[in-house]
């Protein structure tokens, strides 16, 4: 039987570009490699394929082994049909704006060509969270309270914004992105005197901002896996190493500790489970998703918090790691997802 070529895109023009390579290399060194021929194609941080050379230089030289010699990176166009002349399906590793939001997604549409993970819409509500937060309000999903803007009316009366924050979702609170994934450009604000700082960091990444209302929390997190009738794992509990679950403490320290499963009453953990599901369905994900929660310490609420349609998929990422400890291996999770990515394609491909 041949080999299911695997195109595997990453990199990405995004602040999440560091994040998407190492998620690369993760799933290079596992997938099995006699089911599958890996083809990695690296995108620059200006949007361009990668040739190659650059290829190599984006990835460690422990992978450069993996990359064709025979294939045409100097002409290929992720949204022309002939990228199915050389490969059969495409994971987008990718995390964040551009790769993570619906962009790729709607390219790969255009190809005509299966891929891992959400399609378009799942992906673009996925990434948006004040989008998101309202579809899952619709569907009676429970969110903490939330404020958004626009750089263009922070710019026209801050002090109104700071004031609009201060009345209606006090202090502590969290300054966010609203297109952003791996805590990137996140503060945690404990005083109306820090918010400006806060809110100016989150402009550097979007020009739209969140702020939600901050709790002590544990922050729980659960894996979601498949298409029409997605499973959810364990849900397993984050103890970060600082005040909240930030870029290094997800990406650079070794301090913050993983419970799974999570510390709760058997009660809350199949709620989180069903609640995980729900959030999936309601923006219509497919493939794979992470969603994050948070149970209040002092009444035990649960919120849920946000889903990643492409989360962080290092062999160390919490995503496999769930999984993992509900019974599906890193490698045969990879698998899994590359079914799923047929599966959906060929019912797709039947309403023509």
């Amino acid at each position: 039987m041949s080999q299911i070529r695997i195109g595997i895109l990453f990199g990405g023009k995004s602040g999440e570009h560091d994040v998407s390579i190492l998620s690369a290399e993760s799933i290079f060194r596992a997938i099995d490699k006699n089911q599958f021929l890996v083809i990695p194609i690296g995108i620059l941080k200006n949007g361009h394929i990668a040739n190659a050379h650059e290829n190599k230089q984006m990835l460690s030289s422990e992978v450069h082994s993996l990359i064709p010699n025979n294939f045409p990176y100097n002409s290929i166009n992720i949204s022309s049909f002939q990228l199915k002349d050389h490969v059969d399906v495409i994971f987008p590793v990718l995390h964040g704006p551009n790769g993570e939001d619906g962009t790729i997604q709607g390219c790969l549409e255009i190809a005509d060509i299966p891929y891992v993970g959400s399609g378009v819409i799942g992906s673009s509500t996925g990434m948006d969270k004040e989008i998101m937060k309202r579809i899952f309000m619709s569907h009676q999903l429970p969110v903490l309270p939330f404020y958004s803007f626009k750089k263009y009316y922070w710019q026209e009366d801050s002090a109104e914004i700071i004031f609009q924050i201060s009345n209606q979702i006090g202090f502590p609170c969290f300054v966010k992105p609203a297109n952003m994934g791996s805590s990137v450009g996140i503060s945690k604000v404990k005083y109306e005197a820090d918010l400006k700082k806060g809110i100016e960091l989150a402009l550097k990444y979007d020009n739209k901002i969140i702020v939600e209302k901050g709790i002590e929390a544990q922050e729980i997190e659960v894996s979601v896996l498949g298409n029409d009738n997605p499973q959810a794992s364990l849900p397993g509990e984050i103890i970060p190493d600082r005040d909240f679950y930030d870029y290094d403490s997800k990406y650079s320290s070794s301090n913050s500790k993983l419970v799974i499963p999570a510390i709760l009453d058997s009660n809350s953990l199949s709620k989180i489970r069903e609640y995980a599901i729900k959030a999936f369905s309601s923006l219509d994900c497919a493939g794979l998703s992470r969603v994050d929660f948070f149970v209040d310490k002092k009444d035990h609420e649960i919120y849920i918090n946000e889903i990643n349609t492409m989360p962080g998929f290092t062999k160390i990422s919490m995503y496999p790691k769930l999984w993992e400890a509900s019974g599906i291996g890193y490698q045969d999770l990879i698998s899994k997802l590359i079914d799923l990515a047929l599966e959906r394609y060929e019912n797709k491909i039947k309403l023509f």
